[in-house]
């Protein structure tokens, strides 16, 4: 059983707030509380308004903060430090940047909680991206298949003190038997049955997401493309209660 069995399932979706809008973010933000679990904020927003802006739209609302973060390891714990001041729930890095990058993050987060005074957030490697296929690894020098790079890469994320990782759906059964039942999955990659997939290649519905063993799932365009996104996130819900 995951670790957020015991979780509605309404807390267990972070809505991804995939714009450059400031405005069309905050209003997202309000418009869903207390009908998700909390917002994902990555780079495109970041880059646009940084921690100012993030202030703006997730003060008070659970936060997944999905920057990816992929250096040297003194500069990993540096920006991880930084970013413990925005209180997310969630952070994450690269887990292919190697375990003295992954160590340095672990304690960077665990220091920096507690220098701030903060909850510590939970740390998430990032495994391989779900726009990529099995076509794409040689390209960038990994070795396949697919599943197996997902597997070391989570291997080594848990070795070296991380909660969990970000993985496609299609790996999350794998991962629950290696990594066991205490180990955080984050899904993005969700396609409720009447939504478009995208251009994500490794897709699942939210239902069968949580039933194959995924902790929480982050959703964008079904709920951030929709006319009405209060009422998306709702039928996601629904249809993942039914």
């Amino acid at each position: 059983m995951s670790q957020a069995a015991d979780l509605d399932p309404k807390d267990r979706i972070f809505v991804a707030l995939d714009t450059q809008d400031l405005s069309r973010a905050a209003a997202l933000a309000r418009g869903l509380a207390g009908l998700v679990g909390g917002v994902k904020i990555g780079k495109e927003f970041f880059t646009a308004h940084g921690p100012d802006g993030v202030r703006a739209v997730a003060g008070g609302v659970p936060l997944f903060l999905d920057l990816k973060f992929h250096d040297i390891p003194n500069t990993v714990a540096g920006a991880l430090r930084s970013a413990i001041h925005l209180r997310p729930a969630f952070v994450n890095v690269h887990a292919a940047g190697g375990r003295a990058m992954l160590e340095a993050a672990v304690q960077a987060v665990a220091e920096g909680a507690e220098d701030a005074d903060v909850p510590r957030p939970q740390l998430l490697g990032v495994t391989v991206l779900t726009s990529l296929g099995e076509e794409d690894l040689g390209d960038v020098g990994q070795a396949g298949p697919l599943t197996d790079q997902v597997l070391r890469l989570a291997g080594l994320a848990q070795s070296c003190g991380l909660d969990g990782v970000v993985c496609s759906p299609r790996e999350i059964a794998a991962l629950r038997a290696a990594c066991g039942p205490d180990f955080l999955l984050m899904v993005p990659g969700m396609r409720p049955g009447w939504a478009a997939s995208g251009d994500q290649k490794r897709v699942m519905t939210p239902g069968e997401a949580l039933a194959a063993g995924a902790d929480y799932l982050v959703i964008g365009r079904p709920v951030t493309g929709a006319q009405d996104a209060a009422a998306a996130a709702r039928r996601i819900v629904e249809e993942i209660e039914g």
